[in-house]
């Protein structure tokens, strides 16, 4: 059985230990690493913890289970795949930050790997995709961590939009869940393309109308819970955004169902001018984002609760 093993390493200009705790809570990672589509950390026991991690590689989405213990003393955080998905057979490694100095540091992330049968081909591919990830995951480790901390608010935020539904939560969910009628029971969708070859992780391509009549195609990565939630991040996105991600959720009550659409945003400065014209600021680009996203978030909620409340009768 083949056995490769191989180091990746990059210099970040943030403290060590800044670097640990963004590596270590693993729920800032869909934010974070352009790879990771949503995270659950499904045990924690001290400095151990179980993670399922929805991500992609090689532009395919996987998902497995992790188990990695954490040493914040040595600055170390060990992974091992329990469950890994194929063409991976075992799959391990480490993350590794050395202090250079106050205010400098080195990560380096270590993997070991095989592949099922021992496969010529599908160890070119995990190869290639351990390589692009880490190359992906690091460089984006280092953007995140160097930004200034209130630049990176300032840049970053969150919001959600909230109804309240007389119908049954499982009916506002499969509204929302059955991405692929879109195009017949949501206005602002003109086309939808669903694909889901693993169950509760789908693929959603859709075009988009605008107020102005624009057509915008986007992408977007799903992991489904039934019947109480639905996590995405978007791929393909426009231009004023470098993030999106989100969470459908829908918690059913004594009186009624509360359905709510949550956005993460992250705003591409480079194209505010472009977009918004040259004297619009980036509160500008907030406001902007903020009401295309509510809009249709607002939109998709309506249809979802007057589908549920009919079918309640």
């Amino acid at each position: 059985m083949t056995t490769r093993e191989v180091e990746h390493e990059i210099t970040i200009g943030a403290p060590a230990d800044a670097v640990y705790q963004l590596l270590a809570d693993v729920t800032n990672w869909p934010r974070i690493f352009p790879p990771t589509i949503h995270v659950d950390r499904t045990e924690a026991d001290g400095d151990h913890e179980r993670i399922h991690i929805w991500a992609t590689a090689n532009g395919q989405a996987k998902e497995w289970t992790s188990h990695r213990t954490l040493d914040r003393e040595n600055l170390t955080i060990t992974f091992r795949q329990e469950i890994p998905a194929a063409p991976v057979k075992h799959m391990g490694g480490t993350w590794i930050i050395e202090p250079l100095a106050d205010d400098r540091s080195r990560v380096r992330l270590l993997h070991d790997y095989s592949a099922i049968g021992d496969d010529p081909h599908d160890l070119l591919w995990i190869e290639q995709a351990v390589d692009k990830n880490s190359t992906s995951e690091l460089a984006a480790l280092k953007v995140n961590v160097e930004a200034a901390h209130a630049a990176a608010e300032e840049l970053t935020f969150s919001f959600a939009d909230t109804v309240q539904i007389d119908g049954a939560a499982k009916d506002v969910f499969d509204f929302i869940n059955e991405a692929q009628l879109w195009a017949e029971r949501l206005p602002h969708v003109a086309v939808v393309r669903l694909s889901e070859d693993t169950p509760g992780l789908q693929e959603l391509e859709m075009d988009t109308r605008a107020k102005d009549g624009s057509v915008h195609t986007t992408k977007s990565y799903r992991v489904v819970f039934p019947h109480h939630k639905i996590a995405y991040k978007q791929v393909t996105l426009p231009a004023l955004m470098t993030l999106h991600t989100g969470e459908w959720t829908f918690t059913e009550g004594d009186e009624a169902t509360t359905a709510s659409s949550q956005h993460t945003v992250t705003l591409n400065t480079a194209n505010i001018a472009r977009i918004l014209g040259q004297e619009a600021t980036v509160a500008d680009a907030r406001a902007y984002v903020h009401t295309a996203l509510s809009t249709n978030s607002r939109a998709t909620l309506a249809h979802a609760k007057a589908y549920a409340e009919q079918k309640k009768g």
